[in-house]
């Protein structure tokens, strides 16, 4: 499974595709399923944020592991591999734009897996406890949770030309991400903050929306292989930005389909 947000990414994924078998759509989901040099793969959209992630899911899960008839588990777990693909901001002077960031670690401040019973059995609670230590966490806000990618999937899809970071999945564009219109921030400070922390060998190295939701629900229903790699298209703590990063876009979509 390759998973984006933006549902005109599913047609950039899938012409890679040497055969295409099945197209839906419904909302901001697209789906398409196809054959890349023999591998079966479907990409489909999530949009934007963990609350769409959560519909995913749960629902690919229902399909590869309930039996739809009669309703029940199925006797066998049929584990899938789900890869997202996304964008996002760097949060590191030294994080290069155009550069690709795998999600060793996920940090989800939208509260999202908090809501299932066992999270305390796939999160990492000492990183948490000095995040929330660190960042003065306010108690209004829902509480971090902290969870590992796989890592066999993190080594094929990453090799040794990826960056492998810390990465926040924001539940906002703006605010939640230190960025203000009109309206200011409950905590200003909350980004250096971000920055300046450290966690042993790691640092929070980037921002995007989805991938803490991905690690976590797939860790929670029994062992899902997933990760999240991100082309870096912005540096918030440099002021940098690429507005032409669809090349650097599809040389990560023919990376990943070629080692997933």
């Amino acid at each position: 499974m390759i998973l984006v947000g933006d549902p005109g990414r599913v047609a950039l994924v899938a012409n890679y595709f040497d055969t295409q078998e099945l197209s839906v759509s419904s909302r901001e989901f697209n789906t398409i399923t196809g054959i890349y040099k023999g591998k079966r793969i479907t990409v489909l959209s999530t949009g934007i944020g963990t609350d769409n992630i959560d519909i995913v899911m749960n629902e690919l899960d229902a399909l590869a592991n309930i039996d739809l008839k009669t309703r029940t588990e199925k006797s066998v777990f049929r584990q899938l591999n789900i890869v997202r693909i996304g964008t996002c901001g760097g949060m590191q002077p030294d994080i290069p734009l155009g550069s690709f960031l795998i999600s060793e670690k996920s940090i989800g401040f939208d509260g999202m897996i908090n809501f299932y019973a066992g999270r305390d059995g796939v999160c990492d609670l000492a990183f948490e406890s000095a995040l929330v230590k660190h960042l003065e966490w306010n108690k209004q806000l829902a509480a971090p949770y902290v969870v590992d990618a796989d890592a066999e999937l993190v080594d094929r899809i990453g090799k040794n030309d990826m960056i492998r970071g810390v990465t926040i999945s924001a539940n906002g564009f703006y605010g939640p991400q230190g960025r203000e219109l009109r309206i200011g921030l409950a905590d200003p400070h909350l980004n250096d903050k971000i920055e300046s922390f450290r966690y042993g060998k790691y640092k929070i190295t980037n921002y995007e929306m989805e991938g803490s939701a991905i690690a976590g629900l797939a860790k929670l229903m029994g062992g899902h292989k997933a990760m999240t790699v991100c082309c870096v298209i912005a540096n918030r703590r440099v002021e940098a930005a690429n507005t032409d990063y669809k090349p650097y876009i599809e040389k990560l979509v023919q990376t990943v389909l070629d080692r997933i």
